[in-house]
């Protein structure tokens, strides 16, 4: 089963300082960080300040692509995590079909911003991210892990939304 997701923010880790893109489910209760790269983080990260630029970032090419092929995004899925890498599907529909894509969440995520489509995260990897966070040994992933739970819009800064 797939649970809807909104972007909260974009932060930087203060352990690994990389960005994090933090979802959280419609209804506020669960919360998802997913680490990404900087060149990513960027590119979400402009689109959710609104920043106009003057040639077409590469997430920008391929909404125009799809409009032009009239090829509308019904969903973004991430729908995997293996060995810590998460993986993200891209739901297509072209006349009536549906086309799946496998992306990285990153880019999924702002394709989603720039399309304004859902944003969905399977059951499974909330429930396998839970449990990998409860099983680390490694203090300073507990303590990550209690600091993004306990986030407020004050920490999320210019990039809250």
């Amino acid at each position: 089963m797939e649970v809807e997701m909104k972007i909260r923010g974009l932060m930087v880790d203060p352990v690994t300082n990389m960005p994090i893109v933090v979802l959280k489910d419609v209804s506020g209760t669960v919360i998802l960080p997913i680490w990404v790269g900087v060149y990513e983080a960027n590119a979400i990260a402009l689109e959710i300040e609104k920043v106009a630029t003057p040639r077409p970032m590469t997430h920008d090419l391929i909404r125009n692509l799809l409009f032009g092929l009239e090829t509308g995004v019904k969903k973004v899925v991430v729908s995997d995590l293996k060995e810590d890498t998460f993986y993200a599907m891209i739901w297509l529909e072209r006349n009536g079909e549906l086309i799946s894509i496998d992306s990285r969440p990153s880019d999924a995520l702002a394709i989603a911003l720039r399309l304004d489509c859902p944003i969905y995260v399977e059951e499974t990897v909330l429930s396998t991210s839970k449990s990998v966070a409860a099983i680390a040994e490694v203090g300073s992933n507990d303590e990550l892990r209690r600091w993004l739970e306990d986030l407020n819009d004050e920490d999320m800064g210019r990039y809250k939304m």
